[in-house]
């Protein structure tokens, strides 16, 4: 187990993916499309702030209270934390189909519960979030302004995250 975490440290040195883990980010962003794998793992596609592409990877999804939530497990620094909040919340997320959507972030003092069902659901992330997926909720208290969460909330117009309207 031990290590496991170095390794996925060292994929996401300085809290960016190496080319390794840029091109296994590929791999699985393409069989989350798909919607072949289970319903918490999803393609999610923001447009770079400085470059104007779409960016495409693979996240997992919390559950929590019948809502659907993201999670950064690189904190705030993340660079598609960065876009989302460059582009208002915009976004489109690929299982089997593609559902434009819009994050709303979290506040922190909301974030403890959804970052529990994060770890519990997101091996890889466990790493990342110095808490164990079994602590309790006053753990995540403690590192949840770290770790931005975000609510999904599904969008009637067709547009891609690219587009204005």
């Amino acid at each position: 187990m031990v290590l496991f975490h170095i390794i996925k440290r060292w994929l996401y040195r300085g809290d960016r993916p190496n080319p390794i883990a840029r091109a296994a980010n590929a791999v699985w962003a393409v069989i989350a499309s798909s919607g072949i794998i289970p319903n918490y793992a999803v393609t999610l596609e923001v447009t770079g702030r400085k470059s104007g592409r779409v960016i495409a990877f693979p996240v997992v999804l919390a559950l929590v209270d019948g809502q659907r939530y993201i999670v950064s497990m690189l904190g705030n620094e993340a660079q598609w934390v960065r876009n989302v909040r460059a582009t208002d919340g915009r976004a489109v997320i690929r299982s089997g189909r593609r559902q434009p959507v819009k994050l709303e972030e979290v506040p922190t003092a909301e974030r403890p519960p959804i970052l529990k069902n994060y770890l519990q659901r997101a091996n890889g992330a466990r790493p990342h979030i110095p808490v164990d997926k079994d602590a309790p909720l006053s753990e995540f208290e403690a590192v949840a302004a770290s770790f931005p969460a975000f609510r999904i909330v599904a969008q009637k117009s067709e547009y891609s995250c690219g587009e204005t309207n």
